[in-house]
Parts: structure tokens; C-alpha cells; sequence
């Protein structure tokens, strides 16, 4: 399994670098065994957990020294905190691996696999690794949404601005596939209005979400998921994109919080 994304699925890379998105202290990993390790929650990622259900170890960070040799053969993970499909996102963080450098930093492993295997063999190896993409939510909330350090809101409006990104998307997906990958998962934005940075503007009244924020990333959500659908219409032989719903899932657990138990 192949990672890219931001803080959600990061596992430790942002520890390596020159950042200040980072959480390899408490009370991140609080819950997590052996503590704090980069991963922006309590306890295990959704990475950790899918790939519990597919019976594969979490893959190591990029970032990682270790992370080389026989390491590498079950998957790595590239994602970094305050990343975002366009390079410039998050760039007052510090260092991040944007999606573009994710891309870059995946072809420095495949050049360490093509010298573990034979051709065949990492085409094969290839075709049935899981490539699995966690962006956009920091081209909002760290780029668009802060227009004091950033013009794209100026720039271009909700429905074009989306369009740029998913322009800049699919040019690194397809890249991807062109060396080898050809099983993708490609998560949708969650409500990043309910988020408690969007929150604590103070844009929406108690217990309720920033509603404008949330309606903005409908353009992306829907571009995503034509994008899937075109990927899927035969020009990629071989391959399977999937889109993930993420923002159903949290908006489900929003709206009927008690399906899910109690506090």
C-alpha cells in the first residue's frame, strides 16, 4: 500500500522535517502504542486501520532513514501534514511534502524496487499494490480560506478554483499510472466547515457548522468524483479507481451521532 496525503494519513514524515505541523508529542498517539509517532490523532490512522482489514502492515514514512531496502516491499507512505495538491499550500508550516514532491518522492522508491526485482516482477508488484490519496482539505483550510496569506480567494472563485485543483490531481495520478499503479482510492473532502479550525472563527453560531464552507466544497467533491468515473472509462487498461465518500461518512456521523454510541 501507497500513501499520499496530508495530516490525515501521515504516520511520522513531518517528524524529518523542517515543519511546525508536527505531533509526535502528547497527547497525539495517547492511545496509540509506543506513543506519540507523527500520526495527527489519538490512536491509529485510517491507513492503520485499512490496512488491517487488507492483512498488511502499515507502511513506514518516507521521511523515515529506515525506510529502505526490504522495509519498502510492503508499502510506504508519503504523507505530510499541511500538504496540498497545489505546491504552494501550507507554506507557512515550513517544509511539507506537497502532492507534486509525494509523486517525486515515490519514484525514488520505485528506482530501490527496480533494483530488488526483475521487470516482470515489479510490473506485477505494482499492478496489485493499493495507491491510496487523502487530499484538499489544506488547499481550503490553508490556502483559500486564509486570504490574508494567500490570493487564490481572489483569484478565482468556489467553482474554479476548484477545477484547478482537480486539473493539477489528475496530471499526478495519471503520471502514477503511467509507471505501474493501477489500483487508486481517491477520498472525497469531508465537512471541513465542522472542523474546529473553521469553527473557532466564529462564523457560525454554537453548535452548528460553517455552512458556506461546507457548500463550497461541493464543486470539488463532484469534480472528484466525475474524475473517478472518468478514469474509468477504458482510456487506463488495467486499472480501478475508487472514490471515497467522506464526506457522507462524517455527515453521518454528524447528523445521527447516536448510531455511532455514546460519549
Amino acid at each position: 500500500m501507497y500513501v499520499f496525503g496530508d495530516s490525515i494519513v501521515d504516520d511520522g514524515n513531518n517528524n524529518f522535517i523542517n515543519s511546525i505541523a508536527k505531533s509526535n508529542y502528547y497527547p497525539y498517539g495517547c492511545d496509540f502504542a509506543g506513543g506519540p509517532s507523527g500520526r495527527f490523532c489519538n490512536g491509529k490512522t485510517f491507513v492503520d486501520f485499512l490496512g488491517e482489514k487488507l492483512g498488511t502492515p502499515s507502511p513506514p514514512p518516507f521521511a523515515d532513514p529506515a525506510t529502505t531496502g526490504a522495509r519498502i516491499l510492503g508499502g510506504v507512505n508519503y504523507a505530510s501534514a499541511a500538504a496540498g495538491i497545489l505546491d504552494e499550500t501550507g507554506r507557512h508550516y515550513g517544509d511539507r511534502y506537497s502532492l507534486s514532491q509525494q509523486v517525486i518522492n515515490f519514484e525514488t522508491t520505485l528506482s530501490q524496487l527496480r533494483m530488488m526485482m526483475s521487470g516482470d516482477a515489479l510490473t506485477q508488484y505494482l499492478s496489485r499494490s493499493l495507491a491510496v490519496f487523502v487530499f484538499g482539505s489544506n488547499d481550503y483550510i490553508n490556502n483559500y480560506l486564509l486570504p490574508s496569506m494567500y490570493p487564490s480567494s481572489y483569484t478565482y472563485n468556489p467553482s474554479d478554483f476548484a477545477n484547478l485543483l482537480l486539473n493539477h490531481y489528475a496530471r499526478q495520478i495519471v503520471a502514477l499510472y503511467s509507471v505501474g499503479l493501477r489500483k487508486f482510492m481517491l477520498a472525497g473532502l469531508p465537512p471541513l466547515g465542522c472542523i474546529p479550525n473553521q469553527l473557532a472563527t466564529g462564523q457560525a453560531p454554537p453548535g452548528r457548522c460553517v455552512d458556506y464552507v461546507n457548500q463550497m466544497l461541493g464543486s470539488f467533491n463532484e469534480g472528484l468524483r466525475s474524475l473517478v468515473t472518468m478514469l474509468n472509462n477504458g482510456t487506463h487498461p488495467g486499472a480501478m479507481f475508487v472514490y471515497g465518500n467522506t464526506y457522507g461518512v462524517f455527515g453521518d456521523i454528524l447528523n445521527n451521532p447516536a448510531a455511532y454510541g455514546t460519549p
